[in-house]
């Protein structure tokens, strides 16, 4: 069977200690890849024993010298290679942003969202909205994306003619809710007055009095 790596607590300032740091900020991978030296391994064991590896450590010095840099070239990497996947194979197209991660993570070379600046893909997608990339907006289904072809004159007029059509389905929207709400108001006031006449009672002297005048006004045209 593979041995057993050394166990062992990391000395202050070790190169261990630094690759522990490194990779408590994010700049190893998820389940069982090494962002940094671009490595899957194949189990809990292997990547233990890759991560405490010299190779290794002497890559992660270099990277904790400069972490920043690194952390904004896999925020750069991620960020390009989604956009890659959501402009080529969806166009200009509204989708779930969810389908195109999975999409862009089948390249076992990918960019892990863990290495990049966004702690996750909501951030992401916030960010690409925030910097006019994409519009971008949420639905119970979870967040959508639809790319901003900014260079491509016909792409540019398919836009606004959708956001043309968006405005003008919800000015529709508008008006027969307005329009269901005062046939809603008509309905409610015919039915009170309606009720009002058949509940009012009958007043006999109120009769009586108006035939009292009637005599009265024919005696007066005598």
């Amino acid at each position: 069977g593979r041995p057993a790596c050394a166990m062992g607590k990391a000395e202050a300032g070790s190169v261990k200690a630094v690759g522990n740091a490194i990779k408590a900020r994010g700049l190893l991978k998820t389940r069982f890849y090494c962002q940094v030296c671009d490595k899957q391994c194949r189990d809990a064991n292997g990547f233990k024993c890759h991560t405490e590896s010299e190779a290794h450590l002497r890559k992660m010095q270099i990277v904790a010298a400069n972490a920043q840099h690194y952390l904004d070239q896999y925020s750069q990497q991620f960020e390009q290679g989604y956009l890659d996947i959501l402009s080529r194979r969806h166009l200009t197209k509204r989708i779930n942003a969810n389908v195109v991660y999975n999409e862009y993570i089948q390249d076992r070379h990918h960019i892990h969202l863990n290495a990049t600046i966004w702690a996750t893909l909501t951030e992401f997608v916030r960010y690409l909205g925030e910097e006019g990339k994409c519009r971008i907006d949420e639905t119970e289904q979870g967040w959508y994306v639809q790319w901003l072809d900014r260079d491509n004159p016909k792409a540019l007029a398919q836009r606004k003619d959708q956001d043309k059509k968006r405005q003008q389905d919800a000015d529709d929207e508008e008006r027969r809710r307005r329009a269901l709400n005062r046939e809603i108001a008509a309905a409610q006031a015919a039915a009170g007055d309606s009720a009002s006449a058949a509940a009012a009672p009958s007043d006999p002297s109120a009769s009586h009095e108006a035939g009292e005048q009637v005599v009265c006004l024919k005696v007066a045209g005598r």
